[in-house]
Parts: C-alpha cells; structure tokens; sequence
C-alpha cells in the first residue's frame, strides 16, 4: 500500500492579520517594557533613551511584518472523506493525519479578532492520550462549519 500525498490548501488570508495583530500586540507589551527599562536605565547611568526599546521595537516590527507572514505560509490542510490532514512548521514540519472515525468531540470557536477577520478555529478531539487535541486554525467559518457538519455525519453513521 503506498502512500499517496494529499494536496494541501493554504489557510484563509484573514489568519494572517489575526497572526499579525497577535504578534503586534506581544510585541507592543514587550516593548513598553523595554521603554521602562529605557527609563530607569536614563534615570540611574545616564545613557541615552531608546537604547533598550529601540532594538526591541525593530526586531517587534521585523518580526511582525516579515516572519510572521513566512509561518503563516508553512500551514495547509486538506479534508478528504474519511481524514483531515493538517500540516504546519518550517524548521519541524509536522503533518498530522486525523482519521474521522477517531474524532469523538468537535469544536468550532472564533475569538473576537478571529471573528473581525472572518475566520475560525476546528479543534478535533481524537481518542487517546497523546496529541489528542488537533487544532485547523484560520479557515472561514462556513468552511469549519461544512467540515465539523460532515464529520458529525460520518462519526453518527460509524457502527458501533
């Protein structure tokens, strides 16, 4: 039996200014305490503000705007019949394959900026212990909806 590779569609480009809003507002928090620290260090030695924030604050906006696109480019999935395959990573590429016969509860969740930018989150929890939970952020609502709908359908026709 060979394997044959399933061809994989991109998540919903709305994922992308979810990531770079959530990466924004991390950088945002790590920046104002780098100006705080800027502060303190003025106000004890004397140096020169922006020393602490300033190198934050760049690495924040590359961050933001140039690597987080490149992780969001790393994540596909497919959903055929009977498995949903999700695949994410650069440096550790992980490919995980949900068979839906093993899927016993299904999420479907959208949290306020996800809800801003038209996309949700499926969360599969499968039976077992390890790696139980698999989590296809960033795709649109109706299309998660459809996904968890035929899932709910294949699990009920399952015997027993």
């Amino acid at each position: 039996m060979a394997f044959e590779p399933v061809q994989l569609q991109p998540l919903e480009r709305g994922y992308l200014r979810v990531l770079r809003i959530r990466s924004a507002m991390g950088w945002t928090i790590v920046s104002a305490i780098a100006a705080a620290a800027d502060v303190v260090l003025h106000w004890r030695t004397g140096v020169s503000p922006g020393v602490v924030a300033g190198p934050v604050i760049l690495l924040g906006s590359i961050s933001t705007i140039f690597l987080v696109p490149r992780g969001w480019r790393r994540w596909g999935y497919a959903f055929t019949d009977s498995e949903l395959h999700v695949a994410h990573g650069w440096l550790t590429r992980v490919h995980t394959v949900v068979p839906v016969s093993r899927v016993q509860h299904i999420d479907v969740s959208q949290g306020p900026i996800e809800r801003g930018a038209g996309v949700a989150v499926l969360s599969l929890h499968t039976a077992g212990t390890e790696n139980s939970l698999v989590v296809l952020p960033g795709i649109s609502r109706q299309r998660a909806e459809a996904m968890r709908d035929a899932i709910r359908g294949r699990i009920s026709d399952a015997p027993w």
